[in-house]
Order: structure tokens, then C-alpha cells, then sequence
């Protein structure tokens, strides 16, 4: 599957770190397609053909599966529950995590 030229373009403004950022919030169940959409300007559809492409085949399928099922928690209006921040209440600024020795 090939990817749209808009969205080709979009991809080739982030960093390669950005990318990765981006496909990390991907996997983690707190963090909504809306806080994505937000910080990369990249629709829930588009970061679905985002995944789809840089993720290999069986990644990508059990991605996928995982979002199906749990999707309440990868869309904001489906919460039960609003999440304020986009990093952990433990973690500083600086990157180093409060209150762990």
C-alpha cells in the first residue's frame, strides 16, 4: 500500500526521531489518535497507513488488533476518562523519572 502524497509529505517533515516518537505513542494505550493528530498533525486514518508502513506485516496485524479491542482508549470520545498530560506525572522535565532510586 502506498502512501498519498499529502501524507508523503507530511512523513518527510518529521524527524526520523519524531517518526519514532510518533509509533511509540502508537503503541502506548494512554496516549489518544487526538493528542497524535495534536503534536504531528496526522489524522487517525492516516497514522493507520503511518503504521501500516513502517511497521512490518505481523506488527503491524497485531497493532491493529490490539487497537480493535481496545480501541476505547485510542479514542478520546470513548474514554470514561480524560488524561490532561502527555507524559507521566513521575517523569521530570529533564527526562529523569521522580521518586525511583
Amino acid at each position: 500500500m502506498s502512501l498519498s502524497k499529502s501524507l508523503k509529505e507530511k512523513i518527510a517533515s518529521l524527524s526520523s526521531d519524531d517518526i519514532d516518537r510518533c509509533i511509540r505513542m502508537g503503541w502506548e494505550d494512554r496516549t489518544t489518535f487526538e493528542s497524535i493528530n495534536h503534536q504531528f498533525q496526522i489524522s487517525p486514518n492516516e497514522f493507520v497507513k503511518v503504521m501500516r508502513h513502517f511497521l512490518d506485516k505481523p506488527t503491524f496485524k497485531r497493532w491493529r488488533r490490539r487497537v480493535t479491542t481496545q480501541g476505547h482508549l485510542k479514542n478520546e470520545g470513548d474514554r470514561g476518562f480524560k488524561i490532561s498530560r502527555f507524559k507521566c506525572s513521575r517523569q521530570s522535565v529533564d527526562g529523569i523519572t521522580k521518586g525511583w532510586k
